[in-house]
């Protein structure tokens, strides 16, 4: 390239490169009034790719540009590009091609930019892209990026299609996306960040697609959405890899008739805090996710807008936590599920309870709030589940943990009351007997109020209308109380049934206490062999 053929800013550009001076080309006089700041893509390739001046002694060459209006295509694809790139308020014509290219470091800040593309690109220190306008794609696919990468403040518009196409790309430190506005999809599945990944006020916007896709991401460090993130869409986190924490406090997720947040299969080291203002506008899923210690709801509002009647909130299907927190701040609109879970020290109040809870095989280490039996059989109850042994059996277990026995057998003759309604009438009618005389074994001293009540109406009829002996003389004195006995315990005898005869009323009495006896026995019988096997 001829000297005499650069401009006014491209000549102070091309002299301050050798030395890395700054050149900010608003204050360079224009070589005519309709010229302006502009300096030509070719001119600036050029020097990056090595034509510019020599650098002397102790130069350390850099390209430094402010205020500059790049015509043409920045063309660097596959490039070696050895000094570094700072461009600051510039406006691009057309979108920077440096696919394959590598360079030492990539600064853009403030500009106006139709894109970038730089999928496999090699950036030795940091990238950053900050406060800048694109009204085209910014593509990383496979880019690998031993520093930071900086795109925050920064706006990126492409509706309908990817915005932000980072797949399977590398970051050797943190992704810096706070302020970020996405317009289109950002697509990340795949990549790979050795620190932190912080979204904290970005604005994500791609109704009905997905906002954020994330899949089998790996974040060596936190991985936030904190307070100011809004997305509109289904973000995907399944297969995430969080080495401490993942935040949503005080986000925004909005997609109406479909799932919001699906985070399926992540494994997060620390915590998982989804309260503390977060609002949902659709479902989340978190099914198979293992989490190292707390998974928070706590004042978070869930609303369920899913197009059938019967969608779910919140699934945590197989979900592992040390500590679970479900106090939102409202009810959750819609299904819990947490099938198979194990929640650790579950936290939870009832007035936020959610109307459908799904427990089966559901396992908790301990009630943060136990509750009187009685309150925590009607929680297990708001099911459409229909019958389940283990809810009932888990929450005993818990109780007795506590060393709350009476409240355990309370919730297992709860399970016995539910249990009874799936039987069929003719059974049903002893599963009555059985409550009514000894609790099904839980309430075995009812057994004995129901003998001493018995006991105590034989002995008042008997006593006044004592029966006949059966030979006269030979009878020993007759006994209301023991004879009584005689009647209602059919393993033991006092002498006195067999050496009287009731007749009439007294008769019929007598074989009321008999069955009465009999059928007391075996209620008991049965009742504490299956509580004992049970237990």
């Amino acid at each position: 390239m001829r000297l005499d053929e650069l401009n006014a800013p491209e000549r102070q550009l091309w002299d301050s490169f050798p030395q890395g001076r700054t050149v900010d080309v608003r204050d360079v006089p224009a070589s005519t009034p309709t010229e302006g700041a502009v300096v030509r893509a070719e001119v600036v390739a050029a020097l990056l790719l090595g034509a510019g001046p020599e650098p002397g002694p102790g130069d350390r060459p850099a390209l430094r540009l402010t205020g500059a209006r790049i015509t043409g295509r920045l063309d660097l694809r596959f490039a070696e590009i050895a000094v570094p790139v700072v461009l600051t308020d510039c406006r691009f014509d057309e979108a920077p091609q440096l696919r394959g290219a590598r360079t030492r470091e990539l600064v853009i800040t403030g500009c106006d930019l139709p894109g970038l593309i730089a999928d496999t690109a090699q950036i030795d220190a940091r990238l950053v892209l900050s406060r800048c306008q694109l009204t085209g794609p910014l593509v990383l696919t496979r880019a690998q990026i031993n520093g930071d990468l900086d795109l925050s403040d920064t706006t990126i518009t492409a509706p309908g299609g990817e915005a932000i196409s980072a797949v399977h790309a590398t970051v050797g430190g943190d992704a810096l996306c706070t302020n970020l506005t996405v317009d289109g999809g950002f697509r990340l599945s795949g990549a790979s960040i050795d620190g932190e990944f912080a979204l904290d006020g970005a604005a994500l916007r791609n109704p009905g697609g997905h906002a954020l896709d994330a899949y089998h991401v790996r974040i060596t460090e936190d991985f936030t959405f904190h307070p100011g993130f809004s997305a509109e869409g289904r973000i995907i986190l399944s297969g995430a890899t969080v080495g401490a924490g993942l935040g949503f406090c005080g986000a925004r997720l909005s997609n109406a008739g479909d799932i919001a947040l699906e985070a399926i299969d992540v494994t997060v080291s620390r915590n998982i805090d989804l309260g503390r203002g977060l609002t949902v506008e659709g479902g989340i899923k978190l099914d198979g996710t293992r989490i190292g210690t707390e998974l928070s709801f706590r004042d978070a509002t869930l609303t369920l807008t899913l197009t059938h009647p019967e969608g779910t909130a919140l699934s945590l299907r197989a979900t592992q936590a040390r500590e679970t927190d479900l106090r939102t701040r409202l009810p959750i609109d819609g299904t819990v599920d947490a099938r198979n879970a194990h929640l650790g020290t579950l936290y939870d109040a009832p007035d936020t309870w959610p109307a459908d809870l799904r427990l089966a095989e559901t396992r908790y280490d301990a009630l943060a709030n136990p509750l009187p039996a009685a309150e925590r059989v009607r929680w297990i109850r708001r099911t459409g589940d229909g019958y389940l042994p283990q809810p009932y059996e888990q929450l005993a277990a818990a109780y007795r943990k506590l060393g709350h026995e009476d409240e355990a057998r309370t919730v297992l003759l709860a399970r016995q009351r539910h249990r009874r309604t799936t039987l069929a009438p003719h059974v049903r009618v002893w599963g009555y007997v059985q409550d009514a005389a000894v609790g099904y074994g839980y309430r075995p001293l009812r057994a004995g109020l129901w003998l001493l009540a018995l006991l105590v109406c034989g002995a008042l009829y008997f006593g006044p209308h004592p029966p006949a002996p059966l030979e006269a003389g030979k009878a020993p004195q007759f006994n209301a109380v023991f004879y009584t006995l005689d009647l209602l315990v059919p393993i033991i005898t006092f002498g006195q049934e067999s050496a009287f005869a009731p007749r009439d009323t007294g008769q019929w009495l007598a074989y009321t206490l008999i069955a009465s006896g009999w059928i007391l026995a075996t209620t008991v019988t049965a009742g504490i062999s299956r509580a004992i096997s049970r237990q």
